[in-house]
């Protein structure tokens, strides 16, 4: 069965599936491989998790019409908190050494002192833990979240555009 041809339901089912491979992933790696996540590794593996929720909420709903876009709009918006994440990590990963910016507190810490606000203005002005680079198949895991985001948001958009329930 062609997966361009695949309902609303069977498609959002999809897309929450692989969500919660690429979740079960970033833990595998950080408990296996020892791959310890930066704040900007956590802010990526929520925006993976809202479109989760989005996604199976969809495929249990299997909404027609415009209803869909309530759906697809949520996992837009964690693509899109996603994309912005991810891109920041990797522009943070490209500055040169002397550029990059100190070690912040763990992020465990930032939401026990600080306000959400300020702990996301603190996380996005980058910390040095988040410059280290650990490749995976030859890209940093940034960059494979990013290409994760863009496609999984353009799947979600494919599947409230089509007419098949």
């Amino acid at each position: 069965m062609n997966p361009l041809h695949w309902s609303y339901r069977v498609s959002f089912l999809a897309g929450f599936l692989v969500c919660a491979a690429l979740l079960g992933f970033a833990l595998f790696a950080e408990y296996h491989w020892n791959l310890i996540p930066c704040p900007l590794c956590i802010f990526q593996r929520i925006g993976f998790l809202a479109m989760a929720v989005f996604f199976l909420l969809g495929a249990l709903h299997a909404p027609r019409g415009r209803v869909r876009w309530a759906y697809a709009g949520g996992v837009l918006v964690g693509a899109l908190f996603g994309i912005a994440t991810a891109a920041r990590h990797l522009w943070i990963q490209s500055l040169p050494a002397d550029q990059v910016p100190s070690c912040g507190p763990p992020l465990d810490y930032m939401f026990d002192a600080f306000p959400f606000a300020k702990v996301l203005r603190m996380v996005f002005t980058g910390s040095g833990e988040c410059a280290k680079v650990e490749p995976i198949l030859g890209l940093p895991m940034p960059a494979w979240a990013l290409l994760w985001f863009v496609l999984l948001g353009a799947w979600a958009v494919r599947a409230a555009l089509r007419r098949r329930a």
